[in-house]
């Protein structure tokens, strides 16, 4: 009894991640005839709304590290994976800038503009690593590295 309701849980919890990644956007699920297998990195498209918002996490993150007076905020995506393991695991490279966005006195990133002073521009190549749980609305920067 206990095994019959294991798997049912398990084709329960599939079920349900498969139709959150339908609905959402927030990966590529190959088809079954594919021969990608499962936990291997896929490439993503960088305007994917997932990939977008697992970079602002990164960027949160890099944010909430620094030292820095101003905001950063993400400028471009230039590479995105994802790993479905436990979660969908994105590995980016963004290239984040410096905004006019003091930190004391901003926490939306959106409303930021970049900083137009040259003297102020500041720009970041970095690579993160984000975790994302949907089931359990989680989401963990583990690796967030810039140069």
């Amino acid at each position: 009894m206990a095994v019959k309701f294991t798997c049912s849980l398990t084709a329960l919890c599939c079920l349900a991640f498969w139709s959150f990644t339908r609905t959402s956007d927030a990966t590529y699920v190959p088809p079954p005839h594919s021969t990608t297998k499962p936990g291997f990195p896929v490439p993503m498209n960088t305007d994917n709304p997932g990939v977008r918002k697992a970079a602002r996490f990164g960027v949160y993150r890099y944010n909430n590290s620094s030292n820095d007076l101003f905001l950063f905020k993400e400028s471009q995506i230039t590479k995105a994976m994802v790993q479905i393991v436990r979660g969908l695991k994105y590995m980016l490279h963004v290239e984040i800038r410096r905004t006019v966005c003091e930190k004391r006195e901003h926490s939306n990133l959106d409303s930021c503009h970049f900083q137009k002073k040259k003297s102020l521009q500041q720009i970041l190549r970095c690579y993160f690593e984000v975790w994302i749980t949907p089931w359990l609305h989680k989401a963990s920067v583990p690796t967030a590295v810039c140069d």
